[in-house]
């Protein structure tokens, strides 16, 4: 099949051309982001293949239609950025990855908790300059402190593993309890609960209408005094202001974030040479207790080996009228 890739970054066409070895699509990529203005460079295919930050509306949808498209392949779990409730009325079929590796993303969310605990990216600049003072560093253990997760799916399930070997104290919020997570000890409870008992609370939920702004100004005023916030998992399930607010009267003592609401106008893009005018943002990178990575969390090599295996099997099985394995649905 032929099939053009948008948002492609030099790693996916490395990987995916290795992985495709054995399967002999056609692969077209291009480096730009599919929207309402790029979609009318679609032409003479019949399968695209998106990221994150492609937004596919229901103009886009009803192009792509038009122009022969009757499958779109995710190369990500996520699918907030597809309207479904379009493509189901167009007929087009929606299919995504949804467990490349939780192991990379809960071990990236370990680094970052880590990292602000022990104050790691403050220690780092401050050897290079010769200043080894200890002032401002002191950090707590893991050990026997209380780590919230919300949403225990495949990385839930995967950070709640590690977090059991630190000798952490484990509790979750999540509709549908996992029974591997009830194996290990983890015990559900309520939001609210979930915020005034943890001394972490970490995001591993969907993007949908139950969880945009799950992080609000209600929740926040919920939180103990000082906890460590971390998303890894959509950036929009964050409202950032009131976590700027947050943070600045020291009600929030820490945030790690990987993702970011707005992230599409800054991720996945080398902007050293400008002057970035998303001051929300740049206020964030104005706190010593903050740390953003720019959605790399699933930037493993097994990861992106995962990706593009199951990316180009699911395409594959389409082309020969097989069941879907991984389709979207409303």
């Amino acid at each position: 099949m032929k099939i053009s890739f948008f948002s492609s970054q030099p790693y996916d066409i490395t990987f995916f051309e290795k992985v495709n070895a054995d399967f002999q699509h056609e692969l077209i990529f291009h480096e730009y982001t599919l929207n309402e203005d790029t979609v009318g460079l679609v032409s003479n295919v019949t399968c695209i293949c998106v990221f994150v930050n492609d937004k596919l509306t229901p103009s886009v949808l009803r192009t792509l239609y038009e122009k022969g498209i009757r499958l779109i392949a995710l190369r990500c779990a996520g699918f907030n950025n597809v309207d479904m409730a379009t493509a189901n009325d167009l007929g087009i079929t929606v299919v995504r990855v949804p467990a490349y590796s939780p192991e990379s993303i809960a071990e990236h969310t370990i680094g970052l908790i880590l990292s602000l605990n022990r104050h790691i990216h403050r220690a780092y600049n401050r050897v290079r300059e010769s200043n080894f003072s200890l002032n401002g560093l002191l950090g707590f253990e893991l050990h026997h402190s209380t780590v919230g997760i919300i949403g225990t799916g495949k990385i839930g399930t995967a950070l709640a593993k590690i977090l059991t070997g630190f000798g952490s104290k484990i509790i979750a919020f999540d509709p549908k309890p996992n029974d591997e997570c009830l194996s290990l000890g983890v015990n559900y409870v309520d939001l609210k609960s979930l915020c005034q008992q943890s001394d972490i609370i970490s995001l591993h939920c969907p993007l949908n209408t139950d969880t945009h702004h799950l992080i609000n100004q209600t929740t926040l005023s919920h939180m103990k005094k000082g906890v460590m916030l971390i998303n890894t998992s959509r950036g929009a399930v964050i409202d950032t202001l009131p976590v700027i607010e947050a943070l600045k009267c020291g009600e929030l003592g820490y945030l790690g974030l990987d993702v970011y609401e707005q992230e599409e106008n800054l991720f996945f893009k080398d902007l050293s040479e400008q002057v970035i005018s998303d001051d929300i943002f740049e206020r964030l990178l104005t706190f010593p207790n903050v740390i953003i990575t720019g959605h790399q969390a699933f930037f493993t090599d097994q990861a992106l080996t995962n990706i593009a295996k199951t990316t180009l099997n699911n395409i594959q099985r389409f082309e020969n009228n097989d069941d879907c394995l991984h389709c979207c649905h409303v």
